[in-house]
C-alpha cells in the first residue's frame, strides 16, 4: 500500500512526540501546546467532514490572523481539502471572484467560530490518505496585470519545500521563531509555519508588525522572518540594538527586495547579516543565501537543493526559468495561461529578470513586465534603482517605463525623499548611459505597497502615465 502523503501528517512528524511543547506564546503570554494543536486540529477536521467536505474539496478562508485559523488550515488538510486563504483586504467584489472561480465547499469567516463549534467532539484520527501529487493549497496571485491566477500547490510540492527549508536554514526543537508575516500569503503560511512544524519548535505569535511588540519578541526568538519593511522600522527604533538581537540566530528577509543600504545598516547595528531569499506563489522558495557562508547584499543565493533553475536563452541577463518538486502544476482552471508560462521541457517561466554567476549565485533585476523599452533599447530598473537609492537625500526609488511618442517609453522614477530634479537627473548621467537615465524624477511621501510590502509599480504607471502625452 502507498505510504501516505498527506501534508498535514509530515509537519505532524515534527511536533507529534511534543505534546507538552509550546506552539504558539501569544503577546499575553497564553500559549497553545503541540498537543492542544493536534488536538483541535483532529476535531475541526471532523466537522469539517460533517459539513460534506470531500477529498479535493476547497475550504476558503478570509479572516484576520489568529491560531484557530491555522488549524483550520491544518484542519483542511488533514480532510484532504484544498486550502483557500483570501488577503482581508480583499472587498467584497474581490472576494466575489475567487469564490465563483474556486467554487469552495465552505466559505469561512470567522475561524474562532469554528473552532469553538468543533471542542468536545471526537476528533478524526487518522488523516485522509493522500498522494504527493493531490491538490494541498491554491494560491492566488496578486493579479497586477489581468485577472488573478490561482497556483495549485501539492502535498508533494509543500512538503518538498518545508523539508529543504528546514535542513538548509538549520531548525532545531531548540528555535523559537518569531512570527510576525500574514497568513494568507506563503510567506507566512507555508515557509515560516512549516519550519516551525517540522522542527516542534515554538512560535512568539503576533497578530502584526509591531515594533514594540516584536523588540519584546526577540528576547525569546532565535529566528525572525520578515519582509524588508520589518527591518526598516526595527532600524528606526533606536530600542533595537546589538544586544536586543544578539539572541537570534538568523534573520531572514523576503517577499520583496531588500534594499542593500538596509543590509549593510543592519550588519552595522547588529554585526549580522540579514538572509535574503527568493520565492513566488508558485514554487513558495526558490533560492536562498547560505546559514554558513557569504550573504551578499543584493543576491538572492543559490537555487534550493533539488531545484534547477537558469536564464532563458542561456543569456547573461534574462527571465529566470526553474524545474524542481515544489514547483506548482498548473494554474486553477487556465489551460491556456499554464502552457504559455511552462516551457516544452518543462521549465516556469518565473517572469522574473535576473542572472546567475558562474557558481550558481543568482541575482534578481526585477520583474519582465517591468523591463522599460527606451528607444530600441532595454533598461533594468534595477540597475538604476541601485544608483538613486545610494543618493543623498533619497531613501528609496521605483523606475518606471512611461509612454512616450518618440521612444516608445521613457525612464522616470518615482522617490522618497527630495532634492533638485535637474540635480539628480545630471548626476546620475555620469554613471548611466542617456537612454538608462530618467527624465523625470517624482518625489512622494510613500511608494504604494501590496500587504507584503512589495512596490506596486503597475499603480505608479497609471498615476504618471500622462507624462509625456502632451509634449510640444
Amino acid at each position: 500500500m502507498t505510504e501516505n502523503q498527506n501534508l498535514y501528517d509530515i509537519l505532524a512528524t515534527g511536533f507529534s512526540s511534543r505534546p507538552d511543547g509550546a506552539c504558539f506564546i501569544h503577546a499575553d503570554g497564553s500559549i497553545l501546546t503541540y498537543g492542544d494543536l493536534a488536538l483541535s486540529v483532529g476535531q475541526v477536521a471532523a466537522l469539517l467532514l460533517d459539513r460534506g467536505v470531500e477529498p479535493g474539496d476547497r475550504v476558503a478562508l478570509q479572516a484576520d490572523k489568529s491560531a484557530e485559523a491555522v488549524i483550520l488550515y491544518l484542519a483542511t488538510l488533514k480532510a484532504g481539502g484544498v486550502f483557500l486563504p483570501l488577503n482581508t483586504a480583499y472587498t467584497a467584489s474581490e472576494v466575489r471572484y475567487f469564490l465563483t472561480d474556486a467554487e469552495p465547499r465552505l466559505f469561512i469567516q470567522d475561524a474562532a467560530a469554528l473552532v469553538a463549534e468543533a471542542k468536545g467532539s471526537e476528533p478524526m484520527a487518522a488523516s485522509v490518505p493522500r498522494t504527493a501529487g493531490d491538490l494541498a493549497s491554491i494560491i492566488y496571485t496578486s493579479g497586477t496585470t489581468g485577472r488573478s491566477k490561482g497556483a495549485m500547490l501539492s502535498h508533494g510540492n509543500l512538503a518538498a519545500n518545508a523539508r529543504a527549508l528546514h535542513e538548509i536554514w538549520g531548525f532545531t526543537p531548540d528555535d523559537v521563531l518569531l512570527h510576525a508575516l500574514p497568513i494568507f500569503h506563503v510567506h507566512g503560511l507555508f515557509v515560516a509555519l512549516h519550519c516551525a512544524f517540522l522542527s516542534g519548535c515554538p512560535m512568539v505569535w503576533l497578530p502584526k508588525f509591531d515594533d514594540v511588540q516584536v523588540l519584546a519578541g526577540l528576547g525569546k526568538a532565535t529566528v525572525m522572518m520578515g519582509v524588508p519593511t520589518f527591518y526598516t522600522r526595527l532600524l528606526a527604533n533606536p530600542g533595537f540594538t546589538r544586544e536586543v538581537a544578539d539572541g537570534t540566530r538568523l534573520f531572514i528577509s523576503g517577499s520583496a527586495p531588500l534594499l542593500e543600504s538596509t543590509f549593510a545598516e543592519f550588519e552595522a547595528r547588529t554585526g549580522q547579516r540579514i538572509l535574503e531569499r527568493y520565492g513566488m506563489s508558485e514554487s513558495v522558495i526558490i533560492t536562498s543565501n547560505p546559514l554558513d557562508g557569504g550573504r551578499i547584499a543584493g543576491s538572492v543565493g543559490y537555487a534550493l537543493p533539488g531545484v534547477d533553475l537558469r536564464i532563458a536563452d542561456g543569456e547573461a541577463t534574462g527571465v529566470i526559468e526553474i524545474r524542481g518538486p515544489s514547483v506548482f502544476s498548473a494554474y486553477w482552471r487556465m489551460p491556456e495561461k499554464t502552457a504559455e508560462d511552462f516551457t516544452a521541457d518543462g521549465y516556469f517561466r518565473t517572469g522574473d529578470v535576473g542572472r546567475m554567476d558562474a557558481d550558481g549565485r543568482v541575482w534578481i533585476s526585477g520583474r519582465a513586465k517591468d523591463l522599460i523599452i527606451s528607444g530600441g533599447y532595454n533598461v533594468y530598473p534595477k540597475e538604476v534603482e541601485l544608483i538613486l537609492d545610494e543618493m543623498a537625500g533619497i531613501t528609496e526609488s521605483a523606475v518606471i517605463g512611461l509612454p512616450h511618442p518618440d521612444f516608445g517609453e521613457a525612464v522616470a522614477a518615482v522617490v522618497i525623499g527630495s532634492g533638485d530634479e535637474a540635480a539628480i537627473i545630471a548626476e546620475l548621467r555620469q554613471s548611466l548611459a542617456a537612454y538608462k537615465t530618467p527624465k523625470r524624477i517624482f518625489f512622494v511621501a510613500e511608494l504604494p505597497r501590496n500587504a507584503m510590502g512589495k512596490v506596486q509599480k503597475n499603480l505608479l504607471r497609471d498615476q504618471y502615465g500622462s507624462t509625456f502625452s502632451t509634449l510640444p
